[in-house]
């Protein structure tokens, strides 16, 4: 395998992906690959399902916008509004985005509302879970060519690659078990802790305290935010 990773892949990143350890270094070889590319920020933006209402905010996994952008963006918007994000859905294909884009109305534009000239936008994937991600880089800049852009989705899906085994694939999941994990999808049919109990063949009681559980793992006070955080982080569908 270390002779295929050597003589089959091409990046210029090998070094400093291979020695990263934590969101820290991801941080800084983002960063650094947007400055390199003349864009003055990045994020890491996970997609989800389509049809989920959702935050800018809570979509971003790692990014370097400046404090509060993205909180004061979606006081005033909504992402899944925009055509940028609804492109996501519908396309695999890296692109470029201007905020003077024609067909796009300032209510559509997240450009516009975010108060940036240019985006390149880089889809990827997890390859071990198949979820669906987009590292964007952004900055005021004039346009990038064909060449510099194929150059920085190379190097961005190999940064992912790398972010998404180290950093995001421990987060996977949140350390539920796989009963917890079936206890938690039949929470999210609506059922209630009695019909669990039936469905899974435990007691009612093991039904609560494996609730309470995954309230403690996941972080969250009821089983409202319980369902909402574990399709946001992709734990069930």
């Amino acid at each position: 395998m270390a002779a295929l990773l050597e003589n089959h892949r091409r990046y210029d990143l090998r070094d400093e992906l291979e020695k990263a350890l934590n969101r820290v270094d991801f941080f800084r070889i983002f960063h650094t690959m947007a400055l390199r590319f003349g864009f003055s920020h990045f994020g890491v933006l996970q997609l989800g399902n389509e049809n989920d209402a959702c935050m800018l905010s809570t979509r971003l996994v790692l990014h370097d916008l400046p404090s509060g952008l993205a909180e004061e963006y979606d006081k005033r918007h909504r992402f899944g509004d925009s055509v940028f994000y609804k492109t996501l859905h519908r396309s695999a294909i890296s692109s470029v985005w201007r905020a003077d884009d024609p067909g796009c109305d300032a209510g559509q534009n997240l450009l516009v509302q975010l108060g940036f000239e240019l985006l390149v936008s880089v889809p990827v994937h997890a390859a071990s879970t198949g979820a669906r991600y987009a590292v964007l880089f952004l900055g005021d800049g004039e346009d990038i060519g064909r060449a510099e852009h194929v150059a920085l989705a190379y190097d961005a899906i190999a940064a992912f690659d790398y972010f998404y085994r180290i950093a995001l694939a421990n987060k996977a999941g949140m350390g539920l078990t796989p009963r917890e994990t079936e206890i938690l999808k039949w929470i999210s049919h609506g059922k209630t802790a009695s019909e669990i109990a039936l469905i899974v063949s435990v007691s009612e009681h093991t039904v609560n305290s494996h609730t309470a559980t995954i309230l403690k793992k996941l972080d969250v006070v009821n089983r409202t935010q319980m369902v909402a955080k574990a399709i946001r982080e992709q734990i069930i569908q």
